[in-house]
């Protein structure tokens, strides 16, 4: 821990739950433990969590791995991604999580096609762009123009959503699958913030040309049925590019 007292990640630690270990491999727990133990433990006694930004070559496969720690909203995953809509970088795959004290503490993997060129340069951008866009308020910005690889052109897979309610019915499980393309995500994530999902777990599976993503979300919509079919409908449009 690079000079912090023996036990300092106990400060995260202790805020993580089983299924935070269970999702993250070693290297990625070590990660970020070293990236964020050390503000913590720095930080003034009752001064608020600050908002963290981490950035860093993938370990596994190509593009960065971004690391966001910061006050749980629920407009962040939406504007995480809007952000990486609006910067062109793609999404692979996105680790959501909440801490037990409340905060998100959540991994994507993005590409980029200027990687291999400026990944210094890059990922200065991302941290410091990143953490503005969190840390600002205001309207979500418009999605970018959807744009489908000729692949996806030629071999379009069929849009679907899934909304199925947990056992105890507080929590539901949404499941979509729809063709690949460059801000996909955010127009989902859009739709869950418009209606004030908050997003617990997500899922982000890429196949080639198709993409099956699965979140878990709760919020006080997905207990009325008008809004529940509100939502889908407004899902599906999202996949479709209509919004």
């Amino acid at each position: 821990l690079h000079a912090l007292p023996h036990n300092a990640h106990k400060i995260l630690w202790d805020q993580l739950d089983v299924g935070y270990f269970m999702r993250h491999p070693a290297d990625e727990i070590a990660w970020h433990t070293r990236q964020i133990s050390k503000p913590l433990a720095l930080r003034p006694e009752g001064s608020p969590v600050p908002t963290l930004v981490r950035a860093r070559l993938s370990p596994e496969g190509e593009g960065l791995q971004v690391l966001v720690y910061a006050n749980d909203q629920s407009d962040l995953f939406a504007r995480i991604c809007g952000y990486f809509d609006q910067a062109g970088f793609s999404i692979l795959d996105a680790k959501i999580h909440t801490t037990l004290d409340g905060q998100a503490l959540d991994t994507f993997q993005v590409v980029t096609h200027t990687l291999s060129e400026h990944y210094r340069e890059l990922i200065a951008m991302v941290e410091s762009g990143l953490t503005q866009t969190i840390m600002a308020c205001g309207p979500l910005p418009n999605p970018a123009k959807p744009r489908l690889s000729r692949r996806s052109k030629s071999f379009p897979v069929i849009p679907r959503v899934d909304l199925q309610p947990d056992e105890k019915g507080q929590r539901w499980v949404l499941s979509v699958t729809a063709s690949d393309r460059a801000g996909l995500l955010y127009c989902i994530a859009r739709v869950l913030a418009k209606h004030q999902i908050n997003l617990e777990l997500a899922k982000v599976t890429t196949l080639g040309e198709r993409v099956e993503d699965t979140f878990l979300i709760s919020g006080v919509a997905l207990q009325r049925t008008r809004e529940q079919l509100a939502i889908e409908t407004e899902l599906v449009e999202a996949l479709e590019g209509n919004v």
